[in-house]
């Protein structure tokens, strides 16, 4: 159907264009985007796009010879290949550039009401029938239209891609089980009860999202039933990437800029709400990691709290590293947080009591509360 209306729509015109050319009619309209100028003809432009169309009508006999605009998605490039469209100039629609595309032709307008299979309706079925039936397209058109809003969103862009990444994602992960479970025959030395899921290719793409679209991400994954445990390690991937440069086990609060600040503070208050209830899904060092952050950026207590059960919740695993945790202070000094190490303690001992089981932490557990309380004692 795809190829039908492309051919359909190049024949018509391709001979529009020829016809223009081979008059030589001189341009007539200067059309401004950004810092970029395009000198064109009108009458194709108001025969494909509704928005110039009404300008141009909009002025009525003063004519239009110069045309601004500024807030068109994908700015000059996007436009440049709105106009090649109008002119019947051929040129590749791709994974690359349908979102930016898609964006202008809605802008400009350029709907059947103006033209048959005009750029909204040619975007539309490579959309549907190219780039969203594959797990590399669905993020990359997504990735795209981050840089395209509010557009993206008003052609529900954005949602169609997180619900094809959603069904792609699960249909990649089944795949990759039902591959594990046949391997698995015929050894049954190999637990799958044991094996850690492996990272799949996609999730480092989803590394580069904003938080927000992200976490739209994982929720849809999570209402497709996508299992906790594949869930995990793109959250994990997904925090040290984000995170990246504080320093948290260094001495004292380093000042940054407040705006980067607040960002990478909704972003931990973020993942910390998106973590898994399911036990030992994460290393005790990685919650511990997420425990040193978010104190370093003064998040909401909720995600502070919440964070230290999880801890405590898998205390037997942990080690002295993951418990000698700084308190920050802007005076340069580092401090470690015995009434933080405490609480976790504390609702450790109380789970064990509620569960009424022995507390019995691994030896290197115990071995390393003893240091640390002998550590603090000492003074350091």
């Amino acid at each position: 159907m795809y190829s039908n209306h492309q051919q359909l729509r190049s024949a018509a015109m391709k001979r529009t264009s020829e016809w223009i050319f081979s008059q030589q009619i001189p341009k007539d309209v200067k059309v401004n985007v950004g810092e970029t100028s395009f000198s064109l003809h009108m009458f194709p432009l108001v025969s494909k796009c509704g928005y110039i169309k009404k300008l141009v009508s909009k002025a009525g006999n003063y004519g239009l010879p110069v045309i601004d605009l500024p807030d068109i998605p994908g700015g000059s490039e996007a436009f440049e290949l709105a106009a090649k469209f109008c002119y019947g100039i051929n040129f590749e629609i791709s994974i690359d550039n349908i979102a930016m595309i898609r964006c202008a032709a809605e802008y400009l307008e350029m709907t059947e009401d103006y033209a048959v299979v005009n750029l909204v309706n040619r975007t539309e079925a490579y959309l549907e029938e190219v780039a969203l039936k594959s797990l590399t397209g669905a993020i990359s058109v997504l990735i795209q239209s981050e840089k395209l809003l509010p557009v993206a969103e008003e052609v529900k862009l954005v949602r169609r891609c997180i619900d094809a990444i959603s069904y792609l994602a699960g249909q990649e992960i089944n795949h990759c089980e039902i591959n594990k479970i046949n391997k698995s025959v015929g050894s049954p030395s190999k637990s799958l009860t044991k094996q850690k899921p492996i990272l799949d290719w996609w999730a480092e793409d989803l590394t580069v999202l904003s938080i927000d679209i992200f976490q739209r991400v994982i929720m849809a994954m999570v209402a497709r039933g996508v299992k906790q445990s594949f869930l995990a390690p793109i959250l994990m991937l997904y925090a040290k990437d984000s995170l990246r440069g504080l320093e948290i086990f260094g001495k004292g609060r380093k000042r940054i800029e407040p705006k980067h600040e607040h960002e990478k503070r909704i972003t931990l208050e973020t993942i910390v709400s998106l973590l898994p209830r399911e036990k030992n899904l994460m290393p005790v060092s990685f919650l511990s990691m997420l425990l040193r952050a978010a104190m370093y950026l003064d998040t909401m207590v909720a995600s502070q709290i919440d964070l230290e059960k999880r801890i405590a919740m898998q205390l037997e695993q942990a080690v002295l590293s993951d418990l000698l945790i700084p308190s920050f202070q802007l005076k340069g000094d580092t401090i470690f947080d015995v009434e933080t190490v405490k609480r976790i303690m504390k609702i450790y001992l109380e789970c064990k009591a509620y569960e009424g089981t022995v507390p019995c932490p691994n030896a290197t557990t115990t071995l390393s509360l003893l240091h640390y309380v002998i550590w603090i004692k000492l003074g350091g």
